[in-house]
């Protein structure tokens, strides 16, 4: 399985949730493949924002390694699933999708944490250190039920 997360500049949420997940595929020894990426290409080529980094490695999962890409339509060839933050990304990534099949693997990720309701992780970029700690409990939730439904085969 290949699974791919998302945000608009690929510097804080979908690189912390990149991280998250891969630290916990790796603890369950699990065979899948975790990357991130941006709608946009804002921060191509950029590490991590250091506040992220920051709250990350606080935590035991340190994203210093990763480095800001684009999203682009070959994604939908490479990915099973594509975790979107937010519905402005999920929008942006539907633009590319090219049939119903891409489209399907689009996936707001609080969506795991309560299905349907369409809640978006906020983005801590212009705010204080506080909205840093609760993307990462949002996320760490999140990605404790996808490798929950990976175990299960239920994804």
């Amino acid at each position: 399985m290949k699974i791919l997360m998302v945000c608009l500049g690929n510097i804080c949420r979908s690189p912390l949730a990149d991280g998250i997940l891969r630290r916990k595929v790796r603890e369950n020894a699990l065979d899948v493949v975790v990357d991130s990426a941006g709608t946009s290409d804002f921060h191509a080529g950029e590490a991590p924002d250091h506040r992220m980094q920051e709250t990350a490695v606080k935590r035991g999962t340190p994203i210093d390694f990763l480095s800001a890409r684009q999203f682009t339509a070959a994604d939908f060839e490479q990915f099973d699933l594509i975790y979107v933050m937010d519905k402005s990304n999920r929008e942006n990534v539907l633009k590319l999708a090219r049939h119903e099949a891409d489209a399907a693997k689009v996936r707001l990720i609080l969506n795991e944490i309560q299905p349907a309701t369409d809640q978006e992780v906020p983005d801590p970029y212009f705010g204080g250190w506080e909205g840093f700690e609760q993307v990462y409990d949002l996320l760490d939730h999140a990605t404790d039920i996808i490798i929950e439904k990976i175990k299960n085969k239920d994804i």
